[in-house]
């Protein structure tokens, strides 16, 4: 199973791919898209399309089986929440655009996935992340988060396989 995992931002994004055979979980790819490095650079708009764009290659590229990502919560403010959930809008569009369906999760759950611990620091996830995918060093805190979701949703669905065993 092949599982896109997304940080969704309107600054920067997070992708990371995840792939999952016979129990063992490794990753081809994984980044941080800069969408705009100071205030009043680049429009929004032109930075939601850059995401889609951008999505768009990764999902024809590496054709993965489903896109993960964080459930919606309320960030440090009410407007960052929703420009967060307007990259979310657009990465999800792409996503069905290109027949991959979406799994999402809440941030704890991602947390407790990872390290065990819901309210891990973002160093903690870091860490994780490399220690579980093999990785010679920590991946960006941004792709760390997006390769986080990407982790949960294998170990959520191998959960599954092995409830169904039982």
């Amino acid at each position: 199973m092949r599982v896109l995992g997304i940080d969704p931002g309107t600054w920067k994004a997070g992708i990371g791919i995840v792939d999952l055979d016979n129990g063992k979980m490794n990753s081809p790819h994984y980044e941080t898209l800069v969408l705009q490095k100071n205030r009043g650079g680049v429009p929004l708009a032109k930075r939601l399309q850059k995401i889609y764009d951008i999505l768009g290659e990764v999902l024809k590229i590496y054709k993965p089986d489903v896109m993960a990502l964080e459930d919606v919560f309320y960030s440090q403010s009410f407007s960052s929440a929703v420009r967060i959930g307007e990259a979310r809008a657009v990465a999800i569009l792409a996503a069905t655009n290109h027949g991959v369906s979406v799994a999402e999760y809440l941030p704890t759950r991602v947390k407790q996935a990872i390290s065990g611990n819901g309210r891990a620091a973002k160093n903690q996830v870091q860490f994780m992340v490399r220690h579980l995918l093999g990785l010679r060093e920590n991946p960006p805190p941004d792709a760390a988060d997006a390769l986080a979701v990407a982790i949960c949703h294998c170990q959520c669905r191998r959960e599954k396989i092995e409830a169904a065993h039982v």
